[in-house]
């Protein structure tokens, strides 16, 4: 057997990480049996000056792309990809753009959890804003997902309401940056190799494939 590490250094409110995340389970089932693979989720912010509370999603638009026209042709492009994935994306459901801060703080917390607990918690947060247009800045949706994916419910509660390991995500963030990571999902591979983007699922499976075949040959 040979143990792989993938880190998914992601933002739930990137859309081409929700992409990314099919894409990577596709990879995942089409490897071989002795390849086993441990997958971490890690935080990314695209815009941590966003206040929690968030802010107008049509704003937000006008303000990063200069108009809703340009916005729609960005959001087409991944709608699209999404219907590859079975994703239904519905952008249009969506209100308000989040700050994902403390969304990530949940995910840390999750990786603490039973296996398979922060990957359905990621799965639960991406589904809620991108399927549901749910504000995932909003400590009532992030605890509903937490729920959902097998969290207690009251530990997370009271761990949202202070700062817990606040400073610690921002500092994963701001290490992540240092190593290169503009965009994301970023696929870290036995932190030796990157794969950056939503790169198709065979990409991924070949390079786990190859570094899989490395840690083989000098075991």
């Amino acid at each position: 057997m040979i143990a792989i590490n993938v880190d998914v250094v992601s933002d739930v409110m990137c859309p081409w990480c929700y992409v990314g995340k099919r894409r990577l389970e596709t990879a995942l089932a089409d490897l071989p049996d002795h390849v086993q693979v441990d997958v971490h989720w890690r935080p990314f912010q695209l815009d941590s000056t966003l206040p929690k509370e968030g802010k107008d999603r049509q704003l937000y638009l006008s303000e990063k792309f200069g108009g809703t026209d340009r916005a729609r042709e960005f959001y087409g492009t991944i709608a699209e990809a999404g219907r590859a994935e079975n994703i239904p994306f519905d952008f249009d459901a969506i209100a308000v753009s989040p700050n994902t801060l403390d969304a990530h703080r949940l995910i840390r917390w999750s990786a603490m959890e039973a296996p398979g607990v922060q990957d359905r918690l990621v799965e639960a947060l991406f589904r809620a804003y991108f399927v549901q247009g749910k504000h995932i800045g909003d400590n009532a949706v992030l605890l509903e997902a937490a729920e959902e994916a097998g969290m207690d419910r009251a530990v997370a509660e009271t761990l949202l309401q202070g700062d817990a390991d606040r400073t610690e995500v921002e500092t994963e963030i701001e290490t992540a940056r240092k190593m290169g990571v503009t965009g994301v999902p970023c696929f870290i591979l036995d932190n030796k190799y990157a794969v950056m983007g939503a790169q198709p699922a065979e990409v991924l499976a070949n390079a786990i494939r190859e570094v899989a075949s490395q840690a083989n040959s000098s075991s």
